[in-house]
């Protein structure tokens, strides 16, 4: 930003407390971004705002400082249960970097208190913090939040706590939706006050997005801010005007040796790599680990559960080192001097291409992306340039790459671990690439299977639905047999072999079919029954017998009845019958004294 006076903090029409300008002027921001000369004065006056800008063009200061000031204008000072304003966001990695960014400003206002409510913690621990120190600003991610609100049985009464909410702020919103959170968040938008400000803030617009807007605001200000430069006839780019964005063609086989080269080259830079699936991150980050020597790498995906904080904070304490990531680490995060994003794999939706170029080249910083592309994906960038606004420049990369590839095979034959990784990733990004949201771009019918099972390094192709009944001469696998390959660690190569043990012994006992020979335990098994079958017969024939004795007696005493009733037989006569009949004859106790 350009060292003039109307971008400072001053040259707002609103004014700033003295102790939010303060932090302002330590943490060096000096300038306003156009974001935050847009939204804060808006924000500050009651109004809801809907906010798209080009990702890195800080959005955060642009709802922290408003947050701050409405809470600081409020009539009754906020207690420690009751919640003044709400910061919902898609990813642990970015609700952890807005609470780090809140912090820095509420240390000058002591009054305030805060909470993290994000997955990867004991939501019990979370409930416990709460009741305890009590929250006046939550930030929160939809799940954690969302259970937080229904843990009445804890003693934890959310929804009452939010009875005074002022703001609300959606961040990141149009993934917060992409992510499949939206019927969390009508749940949460449930429990909130309707009386309140609310901001989205979003660095692309969809329709779903248009939705919530109509839904969660009252007449909202909408702001698009464009880059710098571009003039406002143009079609508004969506990238920040320091990136430099490539894209180059190369064929599945070569795709990872030219980015271990890439890497190797560029080993003294901070690198993010995106691959598409969860698998991959974990297979490729191990070959990674061994192949680009002194340099730290680190894995982040989302399914690691209490790691990823760990991992995401040690990342951004490098000066260089690589992130291989999938699209958890694409919104919204500020990680410090990151040079390069390498593309290693083309994301499901073109939006997100957008966000994880935005991990580099943030609030006026340079920074550089990179996007591998198969042959048959080229029309992808003039897709990415119509579609997204977002032009690409082709990247030749050097023809002397060493192959890397045996060294990955290696690795997998040394350890069953790696193998089972090289499988899962195979499988998982060939599952990925059949739901691509550019389906006519990338098409799995179009896949050489052959080259790109080359270019993961397998030793054998894994069974799997989309190699049915097809035939790859042109892959060679291994000559070992894969089942012969043992894990690293001990105790699970004990485990296998005992879970194959068990196996083989189940295949030695031969399957029997029951026939009518018979030997000595068949005969024994139907004499059994036959016993059994003729107890039944007796017991059923014995009831049968009492039975109609029972019978017998009841008609004659009704033949009886009748016959008193019709004078035929006096009362004597009737109840000298009665009680001298067969029935109480048998009921007599024998061998007993009846005299007695």
């Amino acid at each position: 930003m350009e060292n003039t006076t109307e971008g400072t903090w001053e040259s707002l029409p609103v004014t700033l407390n003295d102790g939010i300008l303060q932090t302002l002027h330590e943490l060096k921001f000096t300038h306003m971004t156009p974001v935050q000369s847009a939204c804060i004065p808006l924000f500050m006056s009651n109004k809801d705002v809907a906010a798209e800008a080009v990702t890195g063009s800080g959005k955060t200061l642009a709802f922290v400082i408003p947050i701050i000031e409405l809470l600081l204008k409020r009539e009754e000072k906020l207690k420690k249960m009751q919640v003044g304003a709400l910061v919902v966001t898609p990813t642990r990695e970015l609700a952890l970097q807005i609470s780090e960014v809140m912090e820095q400003f509420i240390q000058k206002f002591q009054q305030f208190t805060q909470i993290l409510l994000i997955g990867g913690t004991n939501p019990i621990d979370d409930v416990e913090k709460f009741k305890d120190k009590g929250a006046n600003i939550v930030i929160a991610t939809p799940g954690r939040l969302e259970d937080m609100f229904r843990r009445k049985s804890d003693g934890l009464d959310l929804a009452g706590s939010v009875k005074s909410l002022d703001v609300l702020v959606l961040d990141e919103a149009d993934r917060l939706l992409d992510m499949g959170f939206e019927a969390s968040l009508n749940t949460i938008l449930g429990y909130l006050p309707k009386q309140r400000r609310t901001g989205l803030f979003s660095a692309t617009q969809t329709q779903e997005l248009e939705k919530l807007v109509r839904a969660g605001l009252r007449n909202p200000v909408r702001i698009t801010v464009k880059e710098k430069g571009v003039a406002a006839t143009a079609a508004i780019q969506k990238t920040p005007s320091r990136l430099s964005n490539y894209y180059t063609i190369c064929r599945s086989e070569n795709k990872f040796n030219n980015l271990v080269a890439f890497l190797r080259q560029h080993k003294h830079e901070k690198n993010l790599v995106f691959f598409s699936t969860c698998a991959c991150v974990e297979y490729y980050g191990r070959a990674l680990e061994t192949l680009v020597k002194k340099v730290t790498v680190h894995c982040i995906h989302g399914k690691m559960k209490n790691k990823r904080n760990k991992i995401f904070a040690d990342f951004r304490a490098l000066k260089s080192g690589i992130l291989v990531c999938t699209d958890v680490m694409a919104r919204g995060i500020d990680i410090p001097d990151v040079n390069w994003v390498l593309q290693y794999d083309p994301p499901s939706s073109a939006s997100a291409f957008v966000h994880r170029c935005g991990r580099t080249a943030r609030i006026g910083n340079q920074g550089s992306a990179l996007v591998f592309l198969l042959p048959m994906e080229t029309t992808y960038v003039d897709f990415l340039s119509i579609n997204q606004k977002c032009p690409l420049q082709k990247m030749s990369l050097p023809s002397d790459v060493v192959d890397v590839l045996p060294k990955v095979q290696a690795m997998s034959l040394a350890d069953r671990a790696m193998f089972d990784r090289s499988m899962r990733a195979f499988v998982s990004f060939v599952q990925a690439y059949a739901k691509h949201e550019c389906s006519l771009i990338f098409r799995i019918k179009d896949l050489d299977f052959a080259s790109l099972a080359r270019g993961f390094a397998l030793l054998r192709l894994p069974k799997m639905p989309e190699l049915r009944g097809k035939t790859f001469p042109d892959f060679v696998g291994t000559t070992v047999d894969t089942e012969t390959i043992r894990y690293k660690d001990k105790n699970r190569e004990k485990q296998r072999q005992k879970m194959l043990a068990e196996l083989k012994d189940k295949e030695r006992i031969p399957f029997v079919k029951r026939s009518f020979e018979k030997n000595k335990a068949w005969s024994k098994q139907k004499t059994r029954k036959e016993r059994r079958r003729k107890r039944t017969a007796k017991r059923k024939h014995e009831v049968s017998e009492d039975e109609d004795e029972d019978m017998k007696e009841l008609l004659e005493d009704t033949r009886l009845l009748k016959k008193l009733k019709k004078g035929q037989i006096s009362e004597e006569d009737f109840e000298k019958q009665i009680t001298s009949g067969p029935k109480h004859q048998t009921e007599a106790p024998s061998g007993g004294d009846e005299d007695a």
